[in-house]
């Protein structure tokens, strides 16, 4: 018999289907499940307030961990001085942990289908912790470049897993405006951290205080993370549930469904090795990645690009000269409240539709944002000389942080609605393919501005960004038609 993946056996975002038990009338099969749809039990079923809380600390996890990423680039030039090397090979700091961005989610991803959300999110975090102060207190080049890595790889587990969790306690009316928090956490965070970084530098204070500072941050979550955090996978709640009642009642007999499913490291492989990377072959998928993807990067290129045009360029310090990311941040905000907005307009289609996912009512703001995306990197390339004054490339700044939350955001919220039962694997092709592009986007930055100029440079970048538009508008035309045509997304799930 084929071994499936735990998560196709039992869906975490329901009770089993299996026949109900309580403590005082067991059924034949002994199988334990909530006691009915209203169980407190049942993570759909918490308060308000709770998943609330939920949500935030892990919200909170995932902001330390993308915090590390950009928190480091402030101090790319006092590193190269340190350690004797350029600043193109202390820029690879931040590319390696991108990197480790990339390969994290292929391990943390099946762990948390296996053994819960809590602590394979948190011993993770705690591990990247070790290695951001392992960053700090570096006596070469090297360990700075390793430990960057296994900074980013152990800190993909908060942001790999945080989706799961969000399945498992908001139902789909809810979702939308749940995970704008936690996006807001992800895109948001690290616009603040080069910001934090650059006034560390500008106070000649040692560039190693980005990292502690950065490790201090992190373990301030961490703490209250093991304290008020709570299991939210619901085969492990059932699992821990069957335990207490065969202590208490003497049954042996009682046990969850879960613990009847195998789980083969074979299935682990295909669902989280094989299935991404084949779901990468497919028309929505494949699109909707590079499009994110190229956002991505484009954000992650700014690390390297905004010291030239700011700091260079206009001669600002290490602190103003990181104001502008502020600017993104403002962008981001907006782009929440839009978001925010759609969410209405969701929910009235999935109404509408019997109470099923609509994935083309999850891209009108993608398609706002496209347009806006492009015009912004035009402005900046076009008014990032000291002549014109800085306000009009902080605009064009604020419209490329509003087209890469809002197209970042809606991608994610597409590729979920479109793949449903493979929603994983798609944002795991998603996740491993956009953090692997955006590694090489810091280092390709300083030679193609030194080679183009400043506004050639992020005119290529717009035009770039030009060619995608058609991308949201050939999927609200033609979604539907392409989804019949695709393996995974055929039967909506």
């Amino acid at each position: 018999m084929t071994e499936l993946p735990p998560s196709e056996k039992i869906s975490p975002q329901s009770p089993s289907t299996a026949a109900h038990v309580n403590t005082c009338e067991p059924d034949e099969g002994g199988i334990v499940d909530f006691d009915g749809p209203a169980d407190p039990a049942n993570p759909l079923n918490w308060s308000f307030s709770r998943k609330v809380v939920t949500s935030g600390l892990y919200s909170l996890t995932s902001l330390g961990s993308v915090w590390a990423s950009t928190a480091y680039s402030p101090a790319n030039s006092k590193i190269a001085d340190e350690f004797n090397v350029s600043p193109d090979v202390a820029i690879i700091g931040t590319s390696l942990l991108l990197l480790g961005w990339g390969f994290g989610p292929l391990f943390w991803a099946p762990l948390s289908e296996v053994y819960g959300r809590k602590w394979p999110v948190l011993i993770p975090f705690f591990i990247s912790i070790v290695m951001s102060f392992g960053t700090a207190t570096a006596k070469d080049i090297q360990t700075v470049l390793i430990t960057r890595f296994f900074t980013g790889f152990f800190g993909a587990a908060p942001i790999t897993c945080t989706g799961g969790v969000y399945v498992d306690i908001w139902d789909a009316s809810q979702r939308g405006n749940a995970i704008v928090g936690y996006t807001l956490a992800v895109c948001g965070g690290p616009t603040l951290g080069p910001v934090i970084g650059g006034a560390i530098i500008y106070s000649g204070t040692n560039w190693r205080w980005t990292e502690y500072t950065t490790g201090i941050l992190q373990a301030s979550i961490l703490i209250p993370g093991i304290i008020f955090i709570e299991e939210s996978y619901v085969p492990i709640l059932l699992v821990n549930k069957a335990r207490k009642l065969r202590q208490n009642t003497g049954n042996w007999a009682l046990h969850a469904e879960w613990e009847e499913t195998t789980v083969s490291i074979k299935a682990l492989a295909i669902k989280f090795g094989l299935r991404p990377l084949q779901m990468l072959l497919t028309p929505i998928c494949l699109s909707v990645t590079i499009y994110s993807s190229f956002i991505y990067g484009t954000f992650y290129a700014s690390l390297a690009s905004f010291p030239i045009i700011f700091q260079e360029a206009r001669g600002w310090n290490e602190l103003v000269g990181s104001l502008p990311f502020l600017g993104v941040l403002v962008g981001i905000i907006l782009g929440a409240a839009i978001s925010a907005l759609n969410q209405k307009y969701y929910n009235i289609a999935y109404e509408a539709n019997d109470f099923k996912p609509v994935p083309e009512a999850r891209l009108p703001p993608m398609m706002i944002a496209s347009v806006i995306l492009s015009g912004g990197l035009f402005i900046i390339g076009w008014t990032a000389s000291p002549q014109i004054p800085w306000i009009a490339t902080v605009i064009g700044v604020t419209m490329m942080g509003f087209g890469y939350y809002t197209i970042f955001t809606s991608a994610l919220n597409y590729l979920v609605d479109t793949f449903q039962r493979w929603g994983a694997s798609a944002v795991a092709a998603n996740t491993f393919m956009r953090s692997v592009l955006a590694a090489a986007f810091p280092l390709i930055v300083p030679p193609m501005f030194r080679s183009l100029g400043n506004d050639w440079a992020f005119s290529v970048l717009a035009i770039v960004s030009v060619l995608n538009i058609p991308i949201p508008f050939v999927f609200w035309f033609y979604g539907p038609r392409i989804r019949e045509m695709g393996k995974y997304s055929s039967n909506m799930g």
